[in-house]
């Protein structure tokens, strides 16, 4: 068991500790309390002297018994725990000694800058460790469960379920600070959905032509591609055609078009995005 989940366990630590890289070094400072149970964290560590790090960790107790009921139980709190402690630990740790040794901290004093970098690093940070099955705890929890039973992107689930919060830091710290949080907050949500998900690698032809028995083995031979076809009628024409499907990976597409080009001019094309692409020659992206 510690064997088969011992990647898990990794990716959920370089995770945590990345998160906590765009936590410590970018919103703490500048008091970006972009939602969340660290932006909670934040907003109390102002009033306190309580540590950030240590906040996140008593907050998320009650997010982590939510978690248990509703994502995965045992499997889900052995992961989140690791997430939340090594998030919460790393977050102390980065703030009493990274100041010892760098000539500047913050390290700058654009708070824009900031925004953007707490976003996209604690971002990428979150969405390992939902990839490998856990999350960061916190409006986390409620995020990834709405996720899964709806299926709205995680950008979408942060900025219903962590508003409130940005809302009353606004109140506290200033509606400009507000508004670099939300920032923080949307990047933050994008960059979460592009770890947990990759970069789209694939797409999708969707082709309408009156010349199928050319274009199809040229598709298949020159690309080394499967496709599907079926009989379709021209909703004005009432023209019988031919509708052809063909995935092929992103660098091809510019020989898809080619190939069209070449065969049938008249061709209708329509080419969309795949998110992501396995079996019948593709592989499963790592």
């Amino acid at each position: 068991m510690l064997r088969q989940n011992g990647p898990q366990f990794t990716l959920v630590l370089f995770g945590s500790v990345i998160a906590a890289m765009g936590y410590a070094l970018f919103q703490v400072p500048f008091d970006l309390a972009a939602g969340g149970v660290s932006g909670i964290g934040i907003i109390i560590s102002h009033f306190t002297d309580w540590s950030a790090g240590l906040l996140y960790l008593i907050l998320n107790i009650p997010m982590m018994v939510l978690g248990f009921y509703y994502l995965g139980r045992w499997s889900f709190v052995a992961l989140t725990l690791l997430s939340v402690f090594c998030f919460s630990v790393a977050t102390d740790l980065i703030l009493a000694y990274i100041p010892r040794y760098v000539a500047q901290f913050p390290l700058t004093d654009d708070v824009f800058l900031s925004a953007v970098y707490a976003g996209i690093v604690a971002g990428i940070g979150a969405g390992l460790v939902f990839r490998a099955g856990a999350t960061m705890a916190g409006t986390g929890v409620l995020g990834r469960i709405l996720q899964l039973k709806t299926g709205i992107p995680l950008s979408q689930v942060y900025l219903h379920t962590d508003g409130v919060i940005v809302l009353a830091a606004g109140f506290i710290f200033g509606w400009e600070i507000a508004l670099y949080a939300m920032l923080t907050l949307l990047l933050s949500g994008m960059a979460s959905d592009y770890a947990l998900e990759g970069a789209s690698r694939a797409r999708t032809a969707t082709i309408i032509t009156n010349y199928a028995e050319t274009v199809i083995p040229a598709l298949t031979q020159q690309l080394n591609r499967g496709v599907s076809h079926w009989q379709a009628v021209g909703g004005y024409s009432g023209t019988p055609r031919t509708v052809i499907l063909c995935t092929v990976y992103r660098p091809q597409v510019t020989e898809l078009k080619r190939i069209i080009n070449e065969v049938d001019p008249e061709a209708f094309v329509s080419i969309g995005v795949t998110q992501d692409v396995f079996g019948q020659g593709f592989h499963i992206a790592k």
